[in-house]
């Protein structure tokens, strides 16, 4: 990771710690956010002063930004998520930048989550609840409705584009495109939405078992369990006394014991389950279908190679906005990452053209 690299991930994780103080509602944590904003800026500035080149820190980048119109838009907790991402890649370029030069990895390097979780304990305010909450939101981002739209879509593009142009090399783009287009996007779509149905049904029949099985413990043995908790914020790096403080104030509320205890031993979360197994299939299906339309859509008005071109320029565009829509996860540069998804989609369609060709004239010979 580039000096100047540094100091933009800086600032732009100074901005968005900023803003999530700004939305937060628990005034406890919202300090510990503005203290980790106060933190980013100083690394940043001190980055700005090795550069030695202005003394003026740049303003957020265009994906912070796009981040945190997102947040407006989704909620914050998928920007928190990001961060935490973020930490982490700046964790891994100081330990690899330490590898190259042959310095001592004194450990210091660890991930910056460390020093929230620091700020978190050391936070008076910041109670057992408040960390269960922020532990949630921490975990529950994973799953992102934003990342299964992009996803989604790549995956619907990517298949349906290679299946048209399959067709197409068979055919010379004529008849039986679009009716294989369509039928590629239908039987896609519908797959998708099923395999949905089936794995979030099952997740959610499976975990309900567990949290059954976790209540009767709670009313069973409830004094194990608190040790169990207490144990498991230790494993945390928690201080032995403040961790039992906080398992027994959690244990204090048979219901709010319940529902940490599934989070933090069984690593679910309840809120995620009230989610229906319809509605994600429903999801599943039209954000497949939206990918995979896109290189059908110019057989409904034209055939033949000008068909065939149009498709796979209109497809082309699309694996460049998907690609660069990928950058919100990966921090990458979106020339690179939108014209790495373009090469490997317009790979498999020739592969799949050529194919498609060679069939077309054995059949015909």
């Amino acid at each position: 990771m580039s000096q100047n690299k540094n100091l933009q991930t800086e600032v732009d994780a100074c901005f968005l710690y900023k803003r999530l103080a700004e939305v937060e509602e628990d005034t406890a944590v919202a300090n510990v956010f503005r203290q980790m904003s106060d933190i980013e800026k100083g690394h940043a500035e001190a980055f700005l002063k090795k550069l030695n080149t202005g003394s003026v820190l740049p303003p957020p980048s265009l994906r912070a930004k796009t981040l945190d119109r997102i947040g407006k838009i989704f909620g914050y907790d998928y920007v928190l998520g990001v961060l935490m991402d973020i930490e982490k890649s700046i964790s891994n370029a100081v330990i690899h930048a330490k590898k190259q030069s042959g310095a001592i990895i004194t450990g210091s390097e660890t991930n910056h989550v460390k020093i929230l979780r620091s700020l978190l304990d050391n936070e008076s305010k910041v109670t057992g609840s408040n960390l269960a909450k922020f532990e949630s939101k921490h975990r529950s981002v994973g799953g992102n409705a934003l990342r299964a739209a992009v996803l989604g879509g790549n995956d619907g593009l990517v298949s349906n584009f290679s299946l048209v142009m399959g067709i197409a090399g068979a055919t010379s783009g004529q008849n039986g495109v679009l009716l294989a287009g369509v039928a590629g996007l239908l039987a896609g779509a519908l797959s998708m939405a099923l395999g949905e149905w089936i794995s979030v049904k099952s997740s959610q029949e499976l975990y309900e078992n567990q949290m059954q099985l976790e209540k009767e413990e709670i009313e069973t043995n409830p004094e194990g369990e608190e040790r169990e908790l207490a144990l498991i914020y230790m494993a945390k790096g928690i201080p032995v006394e403040q961790a039992h403080k906080m398992a027994s104030e959690i244990m204090q509320n048979t219901a709010h014991a319940h529902e940490v205890l599934v989070k933090e031993e069984l690593g679910i979360n309840p809120k995620e389950l009230k989610g229906s197994a319809m509605e994600a299939a429903v999801y599943s299906f039209i954000l497949f279908a939206i990918g995979a339309v896109i290189p059908v859509l110019p057989f409904f008005f034209t055939k033949g190679m000008t068909a065939i071109v149009i498709s796979v320029v209109c497809s082309a565009a699309g694996l460049f906005l998907i690609g660069s829509a990928i950058t919100l996860f990966t921090g990458k540069s979106v020339w690179y990452s939108g014209f790495r998804q373009v090469i490997f989609g317009l790979i498999a369609a020739a592969i799949t053209f050529g194919i498609g060709k060679l069939i077309g004239v054995s059949l015909a010979g």
